[in-house]
């Protein structure tokens, strides 16, 4: 979905096709960021 809303903004260069693609791109980057916590915390549980 990201590529697609990146080709979209370059072919159009509208504004708020740019600004859901940034907001995508930070949800990306905190889910990634989420599951390497429960990741770690699978591994090693705090008592």
């Amino acid at each position: 979905m990201l590529e697609f809303t990146w080709k979209l903004f370059t072919e159009t260069g509208n504004v708020d096709t740019y600004l859901l693609f940034k907001e995508m791109e930070v949800e990306k980057q905190e889910r990634a960021e989420q599951s390497t916590e429960e990741l770690a915390n699978i591994d090693f549980p705090v008592s």
